[in-house]
């Protein structure tokens, strides 16, 4: 817009040589003596079975804050088509659906996640969370890879531009076409850096708190365009603002694809569990079908270049 015998083999030689009372004395106290306990050692750990080792991700034995419960991080309020009705307990919304999937992966049970608020900005500051992980339209990104970790991705994002229908910002059709205007976005996204890298404006862009400000100041007309990701803008264009139009699409960073994470304390050994309840949710297709429920797009959004 926060990365788990051989088995003892010996060979006895046994030499029968006829020899005198003495020397067989001496032989036989000077016989080597078997050795019991190594040898029952060694069947016993022949006998483990690999099968056997604990399961590192087994929902008892997984690192979480608070024993029983999975803590998942998110920003407040939640927007459209990521969560609905600002109500990320309810399991409607991408993100939403795609947390209780994951925890339902990890062993827990709907009732068994708790929510925590998370302002955007501060979920990817270094040093000890409130949360299990963080999942609020994260973009991975290596600076902030270096402070925490991520999971693997989760969503492919592109950043569109809006505009009010109409306006000159609405027939821009290049990237260029939008350097001359005044744009906005959000403080510490990834639409803030794309304006800024990828358009380049002659004109500082307008930062604002959070969405809800951003779309305002275009209503007022204090900018000519803002930035959002797609699925966003969509939702913005079809509900919050129906005199607002997608003017186009574009990725960021060239050669890239810019994608979501779960955002986790850094170190922290649960996104190996997390990475590998998020890939048999790929494997069987139950994410895409997430996707499709929540984020389908109805229109053909042209890219900017």
């Amino acid at each position: 817009m926060r990365q788990p015998v051989l088995p003892l083999s010996r060979r006895w030689s046994r030499y029968g040589i006829a020899l005198a009372a003495p020397l067989l004395l001496v032989a036989a106290a000077c016989a080597p003596q078997e050795d019991t306990t190594a040898s029952d050692t060694s069947s016993d750990t022949a006998s483990e079975s690999p099968s056997e080792a604990a399961d590192p991700c087994a929902t008892d034995t997984l690192p979480v804050l608070t024993p029983g419960t999975l803590t998942v991080g998110t920003d407040s309020p939640a927007y459209d088509p990521w969560f609905r009705k600002n109500d990320p307990t309810n399991g409607q919304g991408y993100e939403s659906a795609v947390a209780y999937a994951v925890a339902d992966r990890l062993g827990f049970s709907a009732d068994q996640v708790t929510w925590v608020t998370v302002p955007f900005n501060s979920s990817y500051k270094p040093g000890a969370k409130s949360f299990d992980f963080d999942i609020n339209q994260i973009s991975i990104t290596p600076q902030r890879a270096k402070v925490v970790d991520f999971s693997d991705g989760y969503y492919q994002a592109s950043q569109a531009v809006i505009a009010l229908k109409g306006s000159p910002a609405a027939d821009a059709a290049s990237l260029e076409d939008l350097a001359g205007l005044k744009l906005g976005a959000q403080t510490g996204t990834t639409s803030l850096t794309a304006i800024r890298d990828g358009i380049q404006p002659d004109e500082d862009p307008a930062v604002f708190p959070n969405t809800n400000a951003a779309k305002q100041a275009l209503l007022n007309g204090q900018v000519d365009a803002i930035l959002a990701d797609l699925p966003t803008a969509f939702y913005i264009v079809a509900v919050e603002i129906p005199k607002g139009t997608i003017v186009g699409q574009f990725q960021p960073t060239v050669g890239e694809q810019e994608e979501f994470g779960m955002l986790f304390e850094k170190g922290n050994p649960l996104v190996s569990c997390v990475n590998q309840a998020l890939q048999s949710l790929k494997d069987d297709g139950t994410l895409a079908q997430i996707e499709q429920e929540w984020l389908s797009d109805t229109v053909d959004v042209p890219v900017l270049q």
